[in-house]
């Protein structure tokens, strides 16, 4: 099997336009348009980034991005905000709690790794 970089780009681009309604530019200025278009980048790499960040033995690393919405972002959460952290209590059903816990763990490591390097 050969490896097409190029075709790995154009999938990235297609997952853009069509996960992320980055095709629409409706607004009248080209400036409006241009900022829209790098409010959709700025969510596609949080997205990716997010993706990366789930361990490779969970069904979700490979997702494409509307799986990842669903699933990960549009939940439900009783937020507790507490001087030195914010916790997240989730109902008791709630199907991707681990994978919560594991991403927090991630992303509490690598700010500390980066505060380190300062």
């Amino acid at each position: 099997m050969i490896y097409c970089a190029r075709g790995q780009a154009e999938n990235l681009i297609k997952m853009h336009k069509s996960q992320l309604a980055s095709d629409r530019t409706s607004c009248r200025s080209p400036i409006a348009n241009q900022v829209r278009l790098v409010l959709h980048t700025a969510a596609y790499w949080l997205m990716l980034t997010l993706r990366q960040a789930v361990p490779t033995t969970h069904h979700l690393r490979n997702a494409e991005f509307a799986p990842l919405r669903l699933r990960l972002l549009k939940l439900g959460a009783r937020v507790i905000e507490i001087v030195s952290r914010i916790r997240l209590a989730f109902a008791a059903a709630c199907p991707e709690a681990s994978l919560f816990r594991a991403l927090a763990s991630i992303c509490a490591f690598a700010r500390a790794s980066a505060a380190r390097e300062r």
